[in-house]
């Protein structure tokens, strides 16, 4: 019985629906990781992007355990003296909740360019309503 390597020309590529209501963030980020990577695979390759399409729903409703929401912050700093700007994220899952959902996925990939186009596949909207149903999505459960 001999290996088979995928590559990226005959990568199945399919579509999964998270929804984050009432989840926690970080389990919800890494089941989106595992499925962006291709990680639940039977042929999963590490050095071809081999993940599949995710879109997480209901990103205003995923829920953040203990203080989290007080003493947690998003961090971005532009390279200049006195650059950092720093955002509470009780306040970023007000206003943004979609960049909150993206980070913590970005955070459970590789750093490295295959993150990057795995992490183009995530799709991210803060109420229940997507506009790819035409992709048929599968509902995964967390």
């Amino acid at each position: 019985m001999s290996t088979t390597m995928v590559t990226k020309e005959t990568v199945e590529r399919k579509w999964y629906v998270i929804d984050a209501a009432g989840k926690p963030l970080g389990k919800t980020a890494a089941a989106a990781a595992d499925l962006l990577r291709g990680k639940l695979k039977t042929d999963y390759t590490p050095n071809v992007d081999c993940g599949d399409y995710v879109i997480v729903i209901n990103a205003k409703e995923a829920v953040l355990t203990g203080k989290k929401l007080e003493q947690k912050y998003y961090r971005t700093h532009s390279g200049h003296p006195g650059g950092l700007k720093e955002t509470q994220y009780k306040r970023l899952m007000a206003t943004k909740p979609e960049l909150a959902v993206k980070v913590a996925v970005r955070g459970m990939l590789q750093k490295n360019t295959i993150a990057q186009w795995q992490l183009s596949r995530l799709k991210v909207f803060a109420g229940s309503e997507h506009n790819h149903a035409a992709q048929k999505p599968v509902v995964w459960e967390v």
